[in-house]
């Protein structure tokens, strides 16, 4: 009786203190291109501040990702090693990355899409845009559409400082981040640097049969990111904002891309990525240019036992040009150009090189309570030539109701290892992944209709059904070497050999829904009650009844949730994610994908002031054994203690 009465008076006074209740209605959304309210966007969009972002129990920006909700990261191992984000049911090639509004997508290969040169420390909002985004950026933005912003490229002032954190834990983990920010009237300067390394894991040799023992393997990693920004006002009205970045990940890649008993792979990915950015404001609208380089490497050592190191250099060189014009108070328009150069040199994939050009146009109206926002987008690529993708959203806001719908077109065209990989390799072992040249683009026809409910001050919820049909979708599939024979350029196949082979399968249809809850509640003047919990379900069909590697790997259930407890100077935060899935097994390595899991992650730190504090915690604390990819173990429970501090 007594605990009752205490959890009652608790949620009395949480109540009853609520100051400075949360506004859900005020942020405005950079990922829809024009300036917009979240209200009047038509879509289902999240924001995350940069206060948010620092409160999350996470210590890579792929752990932040998966933590909101409708965003699943298939994950190949901790810390920000290497995964794969997933939206709506999409595969992992199917989300576009944005760094400040530009196009991150790495041409080789979407596994590399999460390799953002970006520090925790850096970041002053991340958006995340849920659905088809094509009309408005091009390909790849099938799922949906992240956009991180960086500090320097915000328009937000921040104080100058020195702010970072030093943490260690099991398994030899160091790591740590560190970040300088000046600014002033006409002048910002950010940098950043953050690493971390560990021996990993030791996973114990294991016998399959009399003929077969897998040797004993250390999961280790080694990751560093280096970043430099700066932001000049030139003018009252001219402004020049510039960043570089260089990320390095080294790393044991053993069973992320194969199920074969003869992998013992090690990888090191290395990219440099600079952008340039001059605006100007007019009298009634806005201009900006922007080029930017990303240049990648990537050393892949599948076997030391025998030949097999592929090398691979990439190329991407984009240029765009954008123009917002306000034409009245109820109406807005944006229009712009893009020209980028992709290319690829490699021992495996060969040497290769596509040009694409894109130009689009937005209208967006309001008027009382009623937005329109209509977009379309002409492509022109060298690997599909023309493509139109239009697109219509729209929103009607009551008091506390805001009613929403959209429907888009999007396309995505095959990286660079979906239509090369193996293609240069002389006998290739069964069991591998194998490009093929002839793929064609994908294209997807996207719609949804969802609210966002503000129950109260503190409170909102959201939720959307949604559907996307998709032609030539494309995957791979285990195929026999006999009937890969058509395709030319394949490489050296075994005779009678099985091998997971690029494929355009028909038609896929997806189905889904998703909710989530967002509670922000003040506690007097240090104190903070948040819980952040969201549920997707996701079904794909295709009519072919194709088994395929990715898509047959889509989780049905998914639920992130992040609580978090602030009271005067303890914060505590938890939280968990659950997938419920397919399961696979791969018998010649003994794995196995579970159907379900769950994972619970709790954090306790104590701030001695504003200026510092200590953390401690438990990565995974029951231990689960679970793997986002089959053969790509997952790690236990680690242990992690950190010292932050700002000056």
């Amino acid at each position: 009786m007594r605990l009752i009465l205490l959890i009652k008076f608790t949620l009395l006074t949480i109540i009853i203190n609520a100051q400075n209740p949360i506004s859900f209605d005020t942020i405005e959304v950079d990922a829809m291109r024009i300036p917009l309210k979240m209200h009047q966007t038509g879509r289902n969009i999240s924001v995350l501040t940069a206060t948010e972002i620092a409160s999350i129990n996470a210590n890579s920006l792929d752990e932040i990702l998966q933590q909101i909700p409708g965003i699943e990261v298939q994950s190949r191992g901790g810390f920000g090693v290497q995964g794969d984000i997933l939206m709506r049911g999409s595969t992992f090639t199917q989300v576009l990355v944005l760094i400040n509004g530009v196009k991150m997508n790495d041409p080789l290969t979407g596994h590399f899409n999460g390799n953002i040169p970006v520090a925790k420390n850096e970041i002053e909002k991340i958006e995340i845009l849920r659905g088809s985004g094509s009309a408005m950026y091009g390909a790849d933005a099938v799922g949906g559409v992240i956009n991180i912003i960086t500090k320097s490229f915000s328009n937000k002032k921040n104080s100058p400082s020195i702010s970072g954190e030093i943490g260690y834990g099991q398994n030899k983990l160091i790591d740590g981040n560190i970040g300088v920010t000046h600014s002033s009237d006409k002048f910002v300067f950010d940098a950043n640097v953050s690493i971390s390394e560990s021996d990993g894991e030791e996973i114990p040799a294991l016998t399959i049969d009399t003929s077969t023992t897998l040797e004993a393997y250390n999961t280790f990693f080694d990751n560093k990111t280096v970043s430099a920004s700066v932001a000049y006002k030139a003018t009252e009205r001219t402004t020049i904002k510039a960043r570089t970045s260089y990320d390095q990940r080294d790393f044991a890649a053993r069973y992320f891309y194969t199920t074969s008993t003869f992998d013992k792979s090690v990888e090191s990915v290395s990219g440099f990525f600079n952008h340039l950015q001059i605006s100007h404001i007019g009298n009634k609208g806005v201009t900006d240019v922007n080029f930017s380089h990303k240049k990648s490497n990537d050393v892949f050592v599948f076997s030391p036992d025998f030949p097999s190191t592929n090398n691979h250099e990439m190329q991407f060189l984009n240029f765009t040009a954008n123009h917002h014009l306000t034409l009245n108070e109820k109406m807005g328009i944006k229009f712009g150009i893009q020209a980028d150069q992709r290319s690829i040199e490699s021992n495996d994939r060969g040497d290769h090189e596509d040009l694409h050009f894109g130009a689009y146009g937005l209208l967006a109206y309001t008027k009382n309570q009623f937005s329109l926002i209509t977009a379309i987008r002409a492509d022109y690529d060298d690997n599909y030539e023309f493509e139109f993708s239009p697109s219509v959203n729209a929103a009607y806001n009551f008091e506390k109701l805001t009613l929403r719908t959209s429907i888009g077109k999007s396309i995505r065209a095959a990286d660079y290892t979906e239509r090369y990989v193996s293609n240069n390799l002389m006998n290739l072992t069964p069991g591998r992944s194998l490009g093929n040249p002839d793929l064609k683009a994908e294209k997807s026809w996207s719609a949804e209709f969802g609210f966002d409910y503000n129950a109260s001050k503190n409170w909102q919820l959201s939720s959307s059904v949604f559907t996307r049909v998709s032609d030539q979708l494309i995957d791979y599939v285990s195929t026999n070497q006999a009937d890969i024979g058509s395709v030319s350029e394949v490489g050296s196949l075994q005779e009678g050999a099985d091998y997971f082979f690029a494929n355009n399968i028909a038609d896929v249809t997806t189905l889904g829904f998703e909710v989530s809850s967002d509670l922000q509640i003040p506690i007097g003047e240090k104190g903070l009650f948040s819980w952040n919990v969201g549920y997707t379900f996701v079904e794909n069909t295709n009519e072919q009844d194709i088994i395929s590697v990715y898509l047959s790997n889509a989780t049905k259930h998914l639920i992130s949730n992040r609580f978090l407890l602030r009271y005067d100077n303890i914060d505590f935060t938890l939280s968990s994610i659950f997938k419920q899935r397919d399961p696979r097994i791969a018998s010649g390595i003994n794995a196995n994908l579970e159907e379900n899991y769950i994972v619970f992650s709790p954090k306790i730190k104590y701030r001695f002031s504003e200026a510092t504090y200590l953390s401690a915690e438990a990565i995974n604390v029951f231990d689960a054994e679970y793997q986002n990819i089959l053969g790509a173990r997952m790690p236990g429970r680690w242990l992690r203690f950190a010292f932050g501090f700002k000056m």
